[in-house]
């Protein structure tokens, strides 16, 4: 049998166009999720109020 198929095959750039855009994208997917936990982190902490504070102007 010959390998013949009716798809036209890709260049060069366009494979490692695809290939670039997935690693960008799947970065950009773990950045954010890195920016969420830590905004859920801080929101969780609670600032601290003493008591007895200062009185400023």
């Amino acid at each position: 049998m010959t390998d013949t198929s009716d798809k036209p095959e890709k260049s060069g750039w366009t494979g490692k166009a695809a290939l670039a855009g997935a690693a960008i994208g799947s970065a950009a997917l773990a950045a954010a999720l890195l920016y969420a936990s830590r905004r859920k982190e801080r929101a969780e902490k609670k600032p601290v109020i003493p008591e007895d504070a200062p009185e400023t102007d």
